[in-house]
């Protein structure tokens, strides 16, 4: 306790508010013992020493008027940037007292400032607001469908949350603010209104919808036309030649097309997902089996090591999770080198209700420039492209959003010319998977 005191007032001591009492203490305990002493000329020191006193406080009172007439300035032009920003800005101290709320809050949530500053936001005063919007956005926990973009504990948190009665779409975005000295002050809410944007991103994917229907019903038509064909007997070597090509034409266009159809689902939300409970060793085993063909037409060798024996259940949506695992071990297969191999590895983590499923290849590998891009839309390698041109750079990004909405992630590791390790993180907890199907960035 009393070291904390003494702290306090070392800190205190040390502002520079302070300089002009310290040199007044100074002043007066020389001008007493002056006096005490009887020192000759004691008036003379005494008038000398008041003088020192005048012209440090005059000194410090127009240096500390200048400084104060700065923050003034300062300060308002903070507000008045705070004030006209288009996202919304709330700003409370420890306690939860309301200090900022913006013009855009004020649109966002419907309620003048006047109503929620100088009050304490506790969840009691929160149930009894009419805006459960703000409500939601002060305490996402309490929203029905919010999706977290940050790691708990971090110091920014960025949550999106969705209200479906008002359509309305928001990113809250969280940040400490903390004093020199590394205290708590209080928080900053960012409030970001993403529903126009969410809006023109639904529009594009419902236009990406109709337009790869339309295109699916000719591409089957193709197939269809050249499965026939290959059938024929009457056909010359060439024209085989020539029907073989095109049917491989038409099924790269009808995966393409796929391809495109489930990014649109994912980016409404309505990829459509079944959970229930799957045996992981054996859905693994599955998939290798289905992809052995493959491998052995490219001269390459598939392995599974599974860290003993025991049996591994977890909850997932076996058709959505095949296609994610598929979409890696394609690439690991096709990108590998003459006797390369592709090994999936299972292991329980330790410390935490995941499953780490790895998928490591000893193919060409990617540059550490191109590892962050990976997981968008339509990226493709510089070096993958040199060796197949074709592809539509989907289906990583349709991966990763499948595995986040089985509630896990996935992080990837690699070398140019020496392989890649994918890490696929699937909880084992149900309760980590979320309620609902969310558009995920």
């Amino acid at each position: 306790m009393f070291k904390h005191l003494f702290k306090k007032i070392k800190i205190y001591a040390s502002l520079p508010e302070l300089v002009t009492f310290w040199i007044f203490l100074i002043v007066a305990i020389v001008f007493i013992i002056v006096n005490l002493l009887n020192i000759p000329g004691s008036n003379y020191i005494s008038i000398v020493l008041l003088s020192i006193v005048g012209a440090s406080i005059l000194a410090i009172s127009l240096r500390l008027a200048t400084t104060n007439l700065e923050i003034k300035l300062e300060r308002n032009q903070m507000k008045s940037i705070i004030f006209n920003l288009q996202d919304g800005i709330i700003a409370y101290d420890t306690d939860f007292k309301i200090l900022v709320f913006n013009r855009a809050s004020e649109n966002i949530f419907g309620m003048p400032a006047e109503a929620v500053i100088g009050k304490i936001f506790s969840l009691d005063y929160a149930s009894k607001m009419k805006s459960k919007t703000l409500m939601q956005s002060m305490f996402p926990s309490l929203a029905a469908t919010s999706v977290n973009r940050t790691e708990i504990g971090s110091n920014i948190q960025i949550v999106d949350i969705s209200f479906d009665d008002s359509g309305l779409e928001l990113r809250v975005t969280t940040t400490r603010v903390l004093d020199p000295g590394g205290r708590l002050l209080g928080f900053v809410k960012i409030i970001n209104d993403r529903t126009r944007q969410i809006e023109l991103l639904k529009s594009k994917s419902a236009f990406i919808t109709v337009a790869a229907h339309q295109l699916r019903t000719p591409v089957n038509a193709l197939s269809w036309t050249m499965e026939t064909l290959k059938k024929e007997s009457a056909l010359s070597d060439e024209g085989k030649m020539f029907v073989d090509n095109g049917l491989k034409a038409a099924n790269k266009l009808s995966k393409i097309v796929n391809d495109l159809l489930d990014v649109a689902k994912i980016e409404e939300g309505k990829f459509g997902y079944q959970f229930a409970e799957i045996d992981l060793v054996q859905f693994i085993n599955e998939i290798l089996s289905a992809d052995s063909a493959a491998a052995e037409e490219y001269g390459v060798n598939l392995y599974l090591d599974q860290s003993g024996d025991e049996k591994i259940v977890i909850i997932a949506d076996k058709e959505k999770l095949a296609l994610a695992f598929n979409n890696v071990i394609d690439n690991a297969i096709k990108y590998n080198v003459k006797n390369g191999s592709v090994t999936v590895k299972i292991s329980k983590l330790t410390d935490s209700p995941f499953i780490d499923i790895s998928i490591a290849d000893t193919g060409i590998g990617v540059s550490s420039e191109n590892l962050e891009k990976l997981f968008t839309k339509f990226f493709r390698g510089e070096n993958i492209v040199k060796i197949q041109t074709e592809g539509s750079g989907l289906g990583l990004y349709i991966t990763k959003n499948i595995i986040k909405r089985h509630g896990g992630d996935m992080r990837v590791e690699s070398e140019l010319n020496r392989g890649t390790t994918f890490h696929f993180f699937l909880p084992t907890d149900p309760n980590l998977i979320p309620k609902k199907e969310t558009i995920l960035d």
